[in-house]
């Protein structure tokens, strides 16, 4: 049944990308006011943003005047917004764009604690869920909004409440449906990753405590949200929060804070003052070309597939899913540069591949086998690379899984739940451990491709420095349980068994549902074929030869047909 779900949950595409637009809090906080949202409405206009997509203007925390307790009417701030927020709304929708808001799923918001924003109480959704949604979307026409939890925090909130947030998550999601509006996007901001709960919940969320303007923010929120790629899927997104791009990042920090956002499908949700943007931001931010990695149709997030020098390579799939065109980002977050080779195989290409430089915009032109480049000291490189033939993934690093129980709310050992740790031992630089206890504290590599199916030997990379068991599943199936100890919780050790799978998508589970698994480095597929072909592939140093399924040396006429093996990798044509 977990398999089915799995399944169905992943079977269709959105039709929406992350959310990209401007909203007030990085560069004022709680100090707006209706003509200043007004102003950055027409300047995204002007400024040429709306055209590239940049479609949201969100008013932020700030805005509210209390609430009349007799009626249960929210109130707005007399002095902010005179005129109430429905004729900002409306005029942010008389220039095209969409309109967003803010709440809390407590009481009081985040201003009213932090910031001394005294009006800012028992406004938020708590006790008013339904009241509210009905404001917001219908007689306001909002299409967003931000739900804080600081109200819901007791230690944030000078109610001393301290609430369930899956539990009232999701009862601001149904007052949201139960408006009638099918259309509206919900945020949640929890600032830790709150749970698997949340996919069925929100259209994103946060992943992370708020980002500053500062380096040392951008980096940290980047080296948490590599291990979470798995958790957006199906036209939901990871939120790294709003961008700093602008504000007084270098450059070289910009356009990695940009672009990684971009091609890890976070919302674009600009900070700046729109009205005095700099030449080299507007530059930046109107880059069809990375925006394109961040919108494309596939809504996949990018997902680490192999460490280089210190330097973490990103890659995923665009436009076609399996096909040979995929985007990749070559990240830095050392405080030097550094020479990275990208090796094509490590990103399932084959052949000639041609790469394109999205930042420059510009065609590099044609390479086999590997490339390499020197990246600046917090600096990313991103290409379409575009390849003659597409690899059967056979590397599967374990930050690339799902944990069917992931949160981050919660101390994880007291909770029995699964986690990411980077570990300068394992293959990529991270692993996933504390898995086991239970059946849900398991580990899905829930994207496992194969073009034709059939026998493959399947090697776990594990860490343990006791003797500990892993069941293995394959599509809903148990294969086997097996007994490892690595010999130390630093040495990475490897069990090869061999697994069945289906042409086309494959969901491998290791789990212990009675104690605790080894920690999980990564797993490696690769094809059982006769030993024919290894011979033959062994006595051949100069000359590349390809073969069917069945063994037999292909020539060009009949490589040009489909799937192939190539120095033990399945090939796509």
């Amino acid at each position: 049944m977990l398999f089915l779900a799995l399944a169905i949950a992943t079977s269709t595409m959105a039709q929406n990308g992350p959310t990209m637009g401007w909203s007030s809090w990085n560069t004022y906080g709680v100090n707006i006011n209706e003509n200043l949202i007004k102003r950055q409405a027409d300047a995204m206009v002007s400024k040429g943003l709306k055209a590239v997509g940049f479609d949201h203007i969100n008013i932020d925390d700030g805005f509210f005047g209390g609430r009349d307790k007799a009626t249960g009417e929210l109130l707005i701030h007399p002095q902010r917004f005179p005129h109430g927020l429905k004729p900002v709304a409306d005029y942010i929708h008389s220039k095209g764009l969409k309109a967003g808001i803010y709440s809390d799923a407590g009481g009081n918001t985040c201003g009213n604690y932090y910031n001394g924003d005294v009006l800012s109480v028992d406004v938020g959704f708590y006790n008013y869920d339904q009241h509210d949604a009905d404001f917001y979307f219908n007689e306001c026409g909002f299409d967003f909004i931000k739900v804080d939890f600081c109200g819901g925090d007791a230690p944030q909130n000078s109610q001393r409440l301290a609430l369930d947030p899956q539990e009232r998550y999701t009862a601001i999601s149904e007052a949201i449906k139960n408006t009638g509006r099918t259309d509206v996007r919900m945020n949640v901001c929890r600032w830790n990753y709150p749970g698997t709960w949340v996919h069925d919940v929100a259209f994103s969320w946060r992943t992370t405590h708020d980002i500053n303007n500062s380096w040392g923010s951008v980096k940290g929120i980047l080296a948490e949200n590599l291990y979470m790629s798995a958790y957006c899927y199906d036209g939901h997104y990871n939120d790294m929060d709003m961008l700093e791009v602008g504000r007084s990042l270098t450059t070289e920090e910009d356009r990695t804070h940009f672009g990684m956002w971009c091609i890890m499908a976070s919302p674009l949700l600009i900070g700046c003052d729109l009205t005095n943007i700099k030449s080299t931001t507007l530059t930046l931010l109107k880059n069809t070309e990375l925006i394109a990695l961040n919108q494309d149709s596939l809504c996949l997030q990018a997902y680490v597939a192999a460490l280089n020098n210190d330097c973490h390579i990103l890659v995923k799939d665009i436009e076609t899913l399996g096909g040979n065109k995929r985007a990749v980002a070559i990240y830095n977050p050392n405080d030097e540069k550094k020479t990275v080779v990208l090796n094509f195989s490590d990103i399932d290409l084959a052949g000639t591949v041609r790469l394109r430089d999205v930042f420059q915009r510009k065609d590099l032109g044609e390479f086999t086998d590997q490339f390499e480049i020197t990246v600046p000291a917090h600096g990313t490189r991103i290409y379409v690379a575009e390849a003659d033939k597409r690899l059967e993934r056979t590397r599967y690093e374990a930050e690339t899984a799902y944990i069917s129980d992931y949160q981050e709310l919660k101390n994880n050992q007291s909770e029995q739940t699964g986690i990411y740790e980077a570990s300068s031992f394992c293959s990529a630089g991270f692993k996933a451990g504390w898995l086991g206890q239970k059946e849900e504290n398991d580990l899905l590599f829930r994207d496992v491709y194969s073009f034709e199916g059939g026998e493959y030997k399947l090697t776990i990379g594990y860490i343990s420095g006791e003797n500990r068991n892993i069941t293995v599943g394959v599509n809903g199936s148990t294969v086997t349980t097996v007994n490892v100890n690595s010999g130390g919780w630093q040495t990475v050790g490897k069990k090869t068994l061999t697994v069945n799978l289906v042409k086309g998508r494959n969901v491998i589970r290791l789990s212990n549902a009675k104690a605790w698994m080894p920690d999980i480095d990564y797993i490696e597929l690769t094809p059982v074929v006769s030993a024919s072909i290894h011979d033959v592939q062994q006595s051949s140093s100069n000359v590349q030869r390809t073969y069917d399924l069945q063994g037999r040396l292909l020539n060009g006429k009949q490589m040009a047909s489909g799937i192939v093996i190539s120095q033990g990798r399945k090939v796509l044509k």
